[in-house]
């Protein structure tokens, strides 16, 4: 018996405990400092406009006014960090060759066609603008635009190029990196913590199973934002045919993955939740 209220005692208490720290987390958690709130992020610079990752991508993006650019970063053989969401050139130029062994100088134009690849049989064709810009190059033309920044590769070299030209830039409160690899997270905020990281995807499975069995209180974040991953862009690009969409609002766009209940506790200590499509 007495064990029995022992344990239902306990029991009272941590729920009791965790429900009110979950409703106010700054109770133990200092709350975090955000520079910028997106909810409008071009992916890609707006894939569905102009040819990815190209400066007229991002410049288009800017005038009609988005909250964040996003981007993919990879590095070159003279250590050039370069804009490109892949790794290989054969998809966006028709050569079966790797970013990491060609000089930035050798890199050939993209395509005068891509496929978008978040919708399915949508295709972009570009203008004259077929160069992959460096990443000093979207520094240089937007200083004052938030960019999300996705290090594809498990790359240290790559990392800390990043990392130098966003202190060079000035602009730690306006950048936000990582990728979906825990493994390239924890490198990434190793290198500069002044830097926001994304949570990986590990990191956002842990954070629900945090959240579900109430733990989540008494976990500190080192994370300030959150890329939820959308399954209902994978079945739109396997089961519907979709038409070719502009640069879309998020609340227009997507619908949570996560309970709304999950993205107001994490905002309650300035972790952005950002609903985008990785």
């Amino acid at each position: 018996m007495c064990a029995a209220v022992y344990v239902l005692s306990t029991v009272t208490g941590y729920v009791l405990t965790s429900a009110l720290l979950l409703k106010c987390p700054n109770l133990i958690h200092r709350r975090k400092r955000g520079a910028f709130l997106s909810k409008h992020i071009s992916h890609r610079g707006g894939a569905g406009e102009n040819l990815e990752n190209t400066m007229a991508a991002f410049k288009h993006a800017v005038d009609l006014g988005t909250d964040m650019l996003e981007l993919d970063c990879h590095i070159t053989k003279d250590e050039q960090v370069v804009v490109s969401h892949d790794g290989n050139l054969e998809r966006a130029c028709g050569i079966n060759a790797n970013i990491s062994d060609m000089c930035y100088a050798e890199l050939p134009p993209y395509l005068c066609k891509l496929g978008v690849t978040f919708q399915r049989e949508c295709f972009c064709e570009g203008g004259e603008d077929k160069r992959m810009p460096l990443l000093r190059d979207i520094f240089d033309a937007f200083p004052n635009t938030p960019v999300n920044i996705d290090i594809k590769v498990n790359n240290d070299t790559l990392i800390k190029k990043v990392s130098e030209l966003v202190v060079k830039y000035d602009r730690e409160h306006l950048t936000v990196w990582g990728n979906a690899r825990n493994q390239i997270v924890k490198k990434c905020y190793k290198e500069n913590p002044q830097i926001p990281v994304l949570f990986s995807l590990p990191r956002v499975l842990q954070l629900l199973g945090l959240f579900y069995t109430g733990l989540l209180p008494f976990v500190p974040l080192k994370e300030q934002f959150l890329e939820i991953p959308m399954p209902s862009i994978i079945t739109k690009m396997l089961f519907q045919r979709q038409t070719c969409s502009v640069i879309k609002s998020l609340k227009e766009t997507f619908t949570p993955l996560v309970w709304k209940s999950v993205c107001s506790q994490i905002t309650r200590i300035k972790v952005r939740a950002q609903i985008i499509h990785a």
